[in-house]
């Protein structure tokens, strides 16, 4: 059995922007996420869930693996378990995006730090 801890309603603030659950079901949650001008979030990667992010507002840059991509909105990608990722929004104007977690264990804890600008660990 799948185990989330998100629920729908969960938010959160951080030092690059914000997320918000929009939905949970077993093995999957789906996050708004909005990420500030100039916000980049840690690089980091999951033991226990994939990622797929939509951007839906402004123009991203992320980080999947040794590749940096610039996504529009409407563009997608896929974070496989494992996987070092970040995004990072270097433009004016605010980055949102929806990302589908898919998985058996998915909750903040699964979250590997690598790097990141806001010295959290």
């Amino acid at each position: 059995m799948a185990e989330v801890t998100y629920r729908r309603g969960d938010s959160d603030a951080r030092p690059w922007g914000r997320w918000e659950v929009l939905d949970t079901g077993p093995g999957f949650a789906v996050k708004r996420i909005t990420v500030a001008p100039g916000g980049i979030l840690s690089l980091q990667l999951h033991h226990h869930r994939s990622e797929h992010w939509v951007i839906v507002a402004g123009r991203a840059r992320v980080t999947r693996g040794d590749a940096i991509l610039e996504l529009d909105p409407g563009a997608h990608v896929h974070i496989p378990v494992g996987t070092p990722h970040r995004i990072e929004n270097p433009g004016i104007e605010v980055v949102e995006f929806i990302e589908v977690q898919q998985g058996e264990k998915l909750h903040e804890a699964d979250i590997v730090r690598l790097d990141d600008r806001y010295g959290r660990s």
